[in-house]
Parts: structure tokens; sequence; C-alpha cells
């Protein structure tokens, strides 16, 4: 063991008994379990935050499966990396089996023509491709890999998986067990807690709390909970605000709203700052919650939210976070009704597919001298001539007459 290596590379697993973690795929009952065990294994896509175990899972299954293992970075590969490792594993000198795993991190920074060069030799079964990505691999993978591929979900580890690597880390002479180390249950959790389902931040943020932690009188490496914490950046926020968490988060913060969940609201405003997305984003989105989830329980929401988003323009982070915060309660806590918004959903779907017929020529303007003759405007009723502001007269269409687009639900007053 080189122990100039990292402790997070040097505790990966070597077999799926090691492997901790993911049960929901790797179980023993579960099919990829079955699969690999029964040798069986086709192509996989491993879908998931950093951390979670894709590159160990990728080489626990080479291990089981014992075909050649290939290894290759998108960032850093080309067409050219693909055929030599094509090349190599049709080498039967090099590979008696005929077969090879090629394992690709980071797949979905393959470009299209990247990507369709391993078509072919996935299809006859010349590769085994295993892709990692912390994308969406539906968004993001050529639809033709994904057709011949099985997507894996995995998931950021439990709290408890993850202390359970920092207790076996602590103990393994591939690991840590070498050196003299007091750490308390408490400590580890903290560790646990604050990787955030990230195993390689646990062991790095360990591996750097030893390492610069002199000995005590007794040779023994003392870990506190400060020295700890120290070892680490501020907690790792699972978020990334181009990719699959930041639609996530999104789509949390505005059914949090429509919900009338202020707390969660908040949470998923506060978890979107902190991961960096665009305060005037955030703005807009609850501009647009007002109007289509507030609508006319409130009208003034809209007057809110978009003083809001104006305010948010001039003033900037950080204070803006105190704008949006308060745009964001008022939209939660108020009255709903998406009647306007259902409303202009039904006009929109009947002007684009039925003929609606035209519109009456008594409402229709006359700006002309002359076009009176032809009907324009003749008949009209003005509304203000009439008691209370109001006459009985037809406004839609003759084809329309008696379609009913707004339609008030109990939370509208006015």
């Amino acid at each position: 063991m080189d122990f100039n290596q990292p402790l997070a590379y040097r505790m990966r697993p070597k077999s799926l008994e090691e492997f901790v973690g993911q049960e929901h795929i790797v179980g023993k009952d579960k099919l990829l379990y079955r699969t690999i065990k029964a040798d069986r294994l086709s192509s996989i896509i491993l879908w998931g935050p950093p951390g979670c175990g894709k590159t160990s899972l990728a080489k626990v299954i080479s291990e089981t499966t014992k075909y050649k293992f290939t290894k290759l970075n998108a960032v850093t590969s080309g067409v050219s990396d693909i055929k030599k490792a094509i090349e190599e594993a049709d080498n039967l000198l090099l590979n008696p089996s005929g077969k090879c795993i090629l394992f690709i991190d980071e797949i979905h920074r393959f470009n299209k023509l990247q990507q369709d060069a391993l078509l072919p030799f996935v299809e006859n079964g010349t590769v085994i491709l295993i892709g990692a990505t912390t994308e969406n691999p539906y968004f993001e993978v050529n639809k033709a890999l994904i057709s011949r591929s099985m997507v894996i979900k995995l998931e950021p580890l439990k709290k408890q998986d993850i202390i359970q690597i920092i207790k076996n880390a602590l103990t393994s002479k591939e690991g840590l067990g070498n050196y003299h180390i007091a750490i308390t249950e408490e400590t580890i959790e903290t560790i646990a807690e604050i990787s955030n389902g990230d195993v390689r931040t646990a062991l790095n943020g360990l591996e750097i709390a030893v390492l610069t932690t002199k000995m005590n009188s007794n040779g023994i490496i003392e870990i506190t909970n400060e020295i700890a914490s120290q070892s680490f950046n501020k907690r790792k926020a699972m978020f990334d605000k181009t990719g699959d968490s930041h639609y996530d988060n999104i789509s949390a913060f505005i059914k949090s709203m429509r919900g009338s969940d202020p707390d969660a609201a908040i949470f998923y405003l506060a978890r979107a700052l902190n991961g960096g997305e665009d305060p005037v984003f955030l703005a807009r989105r609850i501009v647009i919650a007002a109007a289509e989830d507030v609508g006319m329980a409130n009208p003034n929401a809209l007057v809110v939210a978009t003083s809001a988003m104006q305010a948010v323009n001039m003033v900037g982070m950080p204070e803006a976070q105190i704008i949006l915060a308060e745009a964001t309660v008022y939209v939660a806590t108020s009255k709903k009704s998406n009647a306007s918004y259902n409303a202009i959903n039904r006009a929109m779907e009947d002007v684009a597919n039925k003929d609606t017929g035209t519109i009456p020529m008594h409402i229709r303007n006359a700006p002309a001298n002359g076009m009176k003759q032809f009907g324009y405007g003749e008949g009209y009723q003005y509304p203000h001539d009439y008691p209370g502001h109001y006459v009985e007269q037809q406004y839609l269409p003759d084809k329309m007459l008696g379609t009913k687009y707004y339609i008030k639900d109990d939370t509208i007053d006015v």
C-alpha cells in the first residue's frame, strides 16, 4: 500500500461484502448484486452525487467479474483513448476473456461524437460500459447509450454508513491503523454530519485532522470536535446551481410556497443562496408564484413580489436575502387561487386549436371615418352610462358564447 495516496483511495472496498451503503442497489437480494454475482453484467450508468461510491462500486464490479478494467476520465480523454481501450479489449493476448469493463468517470462531459464512438462496442458486447455521472443522465447522456444501459441512481451515504467507514479507516492497517488515535463517538458523528453524505469529504477531513495534529506526551493523536471541524471547509452543501440539484431545489422552493409552508420555502431559499444561486432568478420565481399560485386570492402578492425583484436588483447580496425572505414568506402565507392561471391556459388552448369565430362588430374599434357604415362599433353600450357601471351585452364571438374561462373559487374575495 502506497501511503502517499489519499486515505479515501486507500480505503476503497475490494469486494461487494466490503462495500458500505447503497443497500437499495447492492443488498444481497437486489438486482445489481445478483447480476454481478451471476456474472451477467450489462452496461450501466451510475448516477449520484460526489462521494457516494460510484468509482468504488465500478472497481468492486471489476474485481468480482475478473474482467480487464480500464478507466478513463471524460475530462482528459478523447476518441483516441476510447479506440485504444477497445483495441486492448479485442487483443486476446492482453485480454484472454475478450471482454473489458470500460469505466468512464464524468461521462456527461463526453460530447456527442465521443459518446457515439462507444455505441457499436457497447452494442456488440466488446466492452461493458460503466459510466459515472453527477448529472442527470437522461439530460446529459446520449439516448442511444441510455437505451443500452441500466441506469442506477445512488443516494448520498447515510450518516451511519459514513460512521462505519470512518471507524474502518481508524482501525485498518491500510488506513490509519498504524497511528495511535483517540477520538470520541461524538467527534466521529460530527465528521459524518459535516460531510453531508460524501464519504470522500469525510475521509479527507479525517486524514487532515490526524496528519496535522501533534502527538501528546503519551504518543497519542487526540482528535477533538474543534480539530475535526477545523479540518473541513464549511459544511458541504449538496447543491450544484447548474446541475440536477438546481432543478430539484427550485422545484421544492416553488412547491413549498404553493403549499403554504413558509418554513420549507425559507429553507430551500437558504439552500439555493448558499449554493450560489442567482438572487434575481429566485426573485423571478417568487413573482411567478405570486401570479400563478396566489393570484386573485391576494392580488397584492404580485405587487410585493415585483417590488422585491426590483429591490434585489438595486441592493444585491447579501442584503438581498432579506428582501427575498420577506417576499417568500408573504407568498407562502397568502391565500391561494390558480383561477387566473387556469383561465389563461384554457383560453390559450382554445385559441390555438379551435375555430373561435370573429370578434363581435359592436365591440370593434372604428378609428377612421366611414368604418361605422360597415357596422364597426355599431350598437356598443358604454357600461358607465348604466347603473352600477354595468350593462348586459355580448363580448365573446358567437362561436364561443357560454364558454367559461375564469372560474372563481372560495378563496377569491374580489
